[in-house]
């Protein structure tokens, strides 16, 4: 943990920021230890490049001994104040990305003088770029996702509903041992899958031909797992099939070159280009993917607007897909982890269409 706090402030010095406020629950879990789910009460990590630090804490939080100078209020107090108490207004204070407008707005108003800025890049710079404890959970993570994405291509029939599905893939990831769901199940049949987040529907039934789209992951041990794929009931329209293995080849492209030192934007034009090249730019709109931990959706993204560029440790999705509204659609989604020399994909399955059902 220190060994994180330190990178930190690192990062903060860098920035010229001397005091950054870490309000995200999963944050300061991240920097500590500590797990408190706040609501809208105060809760808030105080670094400062001095090496004191603070924990802003309700009597209501069961913490104990957090190893930082501690301080304790109600509800009942002022707890504007307690922040302007425990800052140094005459210096830029950071602010992470969860920090809410209720307090923040407030403590502007009470400080007239403080200058606040972003700062929240500080931590999750860090938070970006996993250990080797964390890669190991994640990689459980994706075993689990792996080990359940191949039941439910047996458990698949036609005239199942979406949420019949759904329920199963939930129901195998909890027998397997995971704590919950990365996000809510996406199951699709047929033109619901140009919906890129479709809820599975109890009515919406499997026919033969349409596709199957399932987007699913779950948390083992505080970390996320993410995978889709798309299958084919009994049989495929060869229109649909040709499509998937556009898909499948971007993908692949993408892949290819992931390496650290190599930009985010680099890797998303390797399935942008050859999707635009096969003239199905139009129904593909969005980035390429999203970085992964302790949340589905982190801070970071595979995009052409990413110029940053891919360092050991960090865990993000590639996810192309193509989506045209009334007929189909078709994703497919590998987490890749960047090594000191390249990459490893954390799921295994395979990513060509199948007929299953």
């Amino acid at each position: 943990m220190n060994n994180r706090i330190a990178r930190v402030l690192e990062k903060m010095e860098k920035k010229g920021i001397t005091q950054l406020i870490v309000s995200d629950p999963l944050s300061i879990r991240f920097l500590t230890g500590i797990m408190v789910n706040p609501g809208e009460r105060l809760y808030a990590l105080i670094l400062r490049t001095s090496g004191k630090h603070t924990m802003l804490l309700n009597y209501l939080y069961f913490v104990k001994d957090t190893g930082f100078e501690e301080v304790w209020f109600s509800d009942m107090e002022d707890q504007i104040s307690i922040i302007a108490d425990n800052i140094d207004p005459t210096q830029t204070l950071g602010i992470d990305k969860t920090w809410p407008a209720r307090f923040l707005i407030p403590l502007q108003e009470k400080c007239p003088e403080l200058k606040t800025v972003w700062g929240s890049d500080c931590v999750d710079g860090v938070r970006a770029c996993k250990n080797e404890e964390e890669i190991a959970i994640m990689k459980k993570a994706s075993e689990i996702n792996d080990a359940v994405m191949l039941k439910v291509m047996d458990f698949i029939k036609e005239g199942m509903t979406e949420k019949q599905v759904a329920d199963f893939i939930d129901s195998e990831f909890y027998a397997a041992g995971a704590s919950g769901l990365s996000f809510p199940t996406i199951v699709c049949f047929g033109p619901n899958a140009a919906d890129q987040h479709h809820e599975p529907s109890d009515t919406r039934t499997l026919k033969e031909g349409e596709c199957i789209l399932i987007d699913m992951g779950c948390v083992w041990n505080g970390y996320c797992s993410d995978m889709t794929r798309t299958f084919y009931c009994k049989s495929a329209d060869p229109k649909h099939t040709e499509i998937h293995d556009i898909v499948h080849e971007a993908v692949l492209r993408a892949e290819s070159v992931i390496k650290p030192g190599v930009k985010f934007s680099e890797i998303d034009a390797q399935a942008r280009d050859y999707i635009d090249e096969k003239g199905y730019s139009e129904y593909w709109k969005i980035r390429l993917g999203h970085f992964i931990g302790q949340e589905d959706h982190e801070y970071g993204d595979v995009s052409p607007i990413n110029h940053n560029v891919a360092e050991p440790g960090m865990i993000f999705s590639i996810e192309p897909g193509i989506y045209i509204e009334g007929e189909h659609g078709v994703r497919i989604e590998d987490l890749v982890l960047v090594t000191e020399d390249g990459h490893e994909l954390l799921n295994a399955v395979d990513k060509k269409w199948k007929i299953i059902g």
